[in-house]
């Protein structure tokens, strides 16, 4: 059973990675890019830990928003530019440069929404578990 979950964690992280990639480069408008993306990187971090890691983290959606808010918090100090990174797009983009509310509340809704999945993940394989035994 732990390969099944393994092989939907990676494919769920591949594809939400592509749909941030796309988002990246080609979305430029005031809702997707800024709002869902948000929302939709916390949800790939979840996919990726649990690529690795399958299960028994309980709380792993509440360590994905508390690394979020951090990450956020270094925006917030200009971390970007304390590292003399600036210039690099790529430091620019993973770590981002702009504190903001709405991010926080984005990752929450993110982070929620992994923490429903779990226990819903969670309650079927218990279910399926108790049927078959």
């Amino acid at each position: 059973m732990a390969g099944k979950k393994r092989t939907f964690y990676i494919i769920s992280a591949l594809i939400l990675f592509l749909i941030e990639c796309i988002i990246a480069v080609f979305v430029h408008d005031r809702i997707v890019r800024p709002y869902i993306g948000d929302l939709l990187v916390v949800i790939l971090i979840y996919m990726t830990v649990r690529s690795f890691v399958p299960k028994g983290v309980v709380l792993l959606p509440l360590y994905i928003f508390i690394f979020a808010v951090i990450v956020e918090i270094l925006q917030f100090v200009n971390v970007v530019g304390l590292l003399r990174v600036s210039d690099k797009a790529v430091a620019r983009t993973i770590i981002g440069t702009q504190f903001s509310w709405i991010d926080i509340i984005m990752y929450a809704i993110g982070c929620l929404m992994t923490w429903i999945m779990q226990t819903l993940i969670n309650k079927k394989s218990k279910n399926d578990h108790d049927e078959k035994g």
